[in-house]
This record gives structure tokens, C-alpha cells and sequence, in this order.
């Protein structure tokens, strides 16, 4: 496969995996039983204000990452990933708000159709998460602020992302309590989407890896940032 024919299915399979994430991450949200870790503060912020759509809190807060990233690596910033995160952060607030929109009629009422709805959204978030890894292409700001702490520190980095969206989570909550009284924003779906998500990637990369590997064989002179 010809360099160039392996860059463009690169980015075609990154960005529907970015879809599949906006979305899964949208069905998560409207199965009313809190949102993903990463998504937790903008979400919260939307309830409070009201002034900006999910999508929209979602690309400000993912730029203050991504401001973080260059605050911590000074002067050794690669300024090539800073911008296609930021594109890329456009691109999936967009998108958040595509997929609540589409799901705009979404108001399960029982609670077995909530789990239901929660279950389904982690599914798609899973997948394209997955599609995202395939495509290795960019890490989205939240992953990609781990990643910096985690060489700046010394510490593994799956252990700074399950710090990172600890801290997101309980930040997500202090905010609920004061300005909603309730824990409207993060609740018990957040917390199993939050152990699920990462096992449901195992089983996907398990079952479809070979399928990614005869879409996306190695090619010479494309380099690999590694698999997440």
C-alpha cells in the first residue's frame, strides 16, 4: 500500500472513530444516569450555565488541557500535535452536539431502560475509542495531557489517566453539589462507564484486530505512534 493510501485510511478510520465517540459519549449523557469521566466538568458546566452547548464546554475545556500540555513542556512543545489536537477537539465538540441532537427525543423513563441506554452508549463509545487506537492519528487533549504529565513525571500513564479522570469526576461533583444541589452530572453511570468502556477496547481489539490489520497493513515510511 502506497504511503499516501495509508495516511488518508489512517485519518478515515480516526475520524469515525471520533464520530463513534461523540456519539457513544451523546447516549451516555441522555441515559440521564451521569456522563463519561472526560466529559463530566463540561457536561456539569452545561447544566449550571445553560450558555453554551455540551459540544461547546466540551471544546473550551479540552482547549485548557491542551493549554496545559504547553505549560508543562515549556520549551519542548511539538507544535504539530498542539494544533491537530486542537483541530481535532473542534471537530469532536461538534459532534457531541450532532449526536444529543440526534438523540434530542431520548427520555427513558424507567430505570432498566436507562442501564439500557447507558450499556448501549458504552458499546459505541468503546468502538470508537477503539477505531480511534486503529487509526493513530492524534490523541484527543484529555489523553494526550496524561500522556505529557505521565513523561514529565516519570509515572505510568494509565495510572496518571485514572488520577486525571478521578480528579475530573470530583471536581464534576463538587460542582453539582454546590450550584445543582444534586448529583445531576456525574452519578453511578459515570462511574460504569468508567469500568467498562476500557474492557469492552480489550474485547473489540481482540475480535477485529485482524480485520484493522488487512485495512491498515504497515507501511514503509509511515511512522507509528504507538497503539493506546
Amino acid at each position: 500500500m502506497k504511503k499516501k493510501d495509508h495516511l488518508v485510511r489512517r485519518y478515515l478510520v480516526f475520524f469515525c472513530g471520533l464520530f463513534f465517540v461523540s456519539f457513544g459519549i451523546a447516549f451516555v449523557t441522555k441515559a440521564q444516569l451521569g456522563t463519561s469521566a472526560i466529559s463530566s466538568i463540561p457536561y456539569t458546566l452545561y447544566l449550571i450555565t445553560g450558555m453554551l452547548s455540551m459540544g461547546g464546554w466540551t471544546i473550551l475545556f479540552n482547549y485548557l488541557l491542551v493549554a496545559g500540555q504547553v505549560i508543562i513542556l515549556k520549551g519542548k512543545v511539538n507544535w504539530i500535535e498542539i494544533f491537530l489536537q486542537l483541530g481535532v477537539t473542534l471537530v469532536f465538540g461538534y459532534c457531541i452536539d450532532f449526536g444529543m441532537w440526534i438523540l434530542s427525543d431520548m427520555d427513558p423513563v424507567r430505570y432498566w431502560g436507562k442501564i439500557l441506554a447507558l450499556l448501549i452508549g458504552c458499546l459505541i463509545l468503546a468502538f470508537g475509542a477503539y477505531l480511534e487506537m486503529v487509526g493513530d492519528v492524534v490523541m484527543l487533549p484529555g489523553d494526550g495531557f496524561s500522556l505529557v504529565v505521565a513523561r514529565v513525571s516519570g509515572v505510568g500513564f494509565g495510572r496518571v489517566r485514572l488520577i486525571s479522570d478521578s480528579v475530573m469526576t470530583g471536581a464534576a461533583a463538587v460542582l453539582c453539589l454546590v450550584f445543582l444541589h444534586a448529583l445531576t452530572g456525574v452519578r453511578e453511570g459515570t462511574v460504569i462507564a468508567a469500568l467498562l468502556v476500557g474492557n469492552i477496547i480489550s474485547i473489540y481489539t481482540r475480535l477485529l484486530q485482524p480485520v484493522a490489520d488487512r485495512i491498515l497493513p504497515k507501511a514503509p515510511g509511515v511512522p507509528y505512534r504507538g497503539r493506546r
